[in-house]
């Protein structure tokens, strides 16, 4: 049985919000990204795990515990990175992270200090005047520090900068080696590719694809971008039985979709054309689910 279980779950709130019909299952050790523009459903499928809101159907189960009816244990066992940021009355960054440490029975804060160190946090300002990047820095500090072994993330890099955003990665990639369990929602397909092993992507509040991330980067169908010596070469090239994603006349340029099977042939017919440069284009996540809007 899968650590994480979602089946058919739907929260309608009308005019089309809200998920409907979502089934995803995530394994002990897996890292899954959960990938959709903003309003596509993100958030409501998270607080329905984290038991904050109850599904109209379905059901999801965490480690075997129902996301409603056991959320108060669920929290217990699950490290959460909320989409919003609301800290309670607290007067510093230090205080509300002792009082999270408490109530989770953290002792020893190193783990703690270790990631406040690598985000570059100083948790002794004030809460309230902090900016949106240092909230955001103490609520992942929070969801981190008793190395549990299952995280959920909603946008967690949301008001990091790029440096920042890098050195999350980095601890997100620390975290996969010690076979945690996460589920992270994002619209940056960057470092949803550098550190999940499964996407799923939605739109509409429903699932339109779940692939591993390593299928969509070893993609069988290849676009080589090819630059002809003249005009003539460009033109008499269209004649050739490919798929052009996209003709530039100006630039004497082809974008060229080349299944595996056919990159003999390609490179054999190219022989007999003058090319200034071919070049190919990597296929990317972002570039993947952009073709299945």
């Amino acid at each position: 049985m899968s650590l994480v279980e979602i089946q058919n779950v739907t929260k309608d709130y009308g005019a089309e919000r809200g998920n409907f019909d979502v089934s995803l299952s995530i394994e002990k050790g897996e890292v899954f990204g959960f990938v959709g523009t903003n309003g596509a459903g993100k958030t409501t499928l998270i607080r329905q795990m984290m038991g904050f809101i109850n599904s109209d159907r379905g059901n999801i189960r965490i480690n075997g515990l129902d996301a409603w009816t056991d959320s108060a244990e669920i929290k217990k066992l699950v490290g959460y990175v909320p989409a919003e940021i609301a800290f309670p009355d607290a007067p510093t960054g230090t205080e509300f992270l002792r009082r999270q440490a408490e109530l989770l029975g953290v002792r020893d804060m190193s783990y703690a200090q270790a990631i406040t160190e690598k985000l570059q946090l100083d948790p002794s300002a004030n809460l309230k005047r902090m900016s949106k990047g240092m909230k955001q820095k103490t609520a992942i500090v929070a969801a981190f520090m008793a190395d549990s072994e299952i995280l959920v993330m909603d946008e967690p890099t949301t008001g990091l900068d790029p440096l920042m955003r890098a050195e999350f990665v980095d601890i997100l990639n620390d975290e996969k080696k010690k076979g945690k369990t996460m589920f992270m929602s994002s619209h940056m397909f960057a470092e949803v590719e550098d550190t999940c092993d499964k996407v799923a992507l939605i739109k509409d509040g429903r699932i339109i694809a779940v692939k591993s991330t390593l299928e969509i980067k070893h993609n069988q169908n290849k676009v080589y971008k090819v630059e002809f010596s003249s005009a003539a070469d460009y033109g008499r090239f269209l004649s050739e039985s490919f798929v052009y994603s996209e003709q530039r006349p100006l630039q004497n340029q082809l974008l060229v979709n080349v299944h595996d099977k056919e990159i003999n042939r390609f490179f054999s017919v190219l022989k007999g054309y003058r090319v200034r440069f071919i070049t190919e284009i990597k296929y990317s996540l972002e570039k993947y689910f952009k073709s299945l809007y």
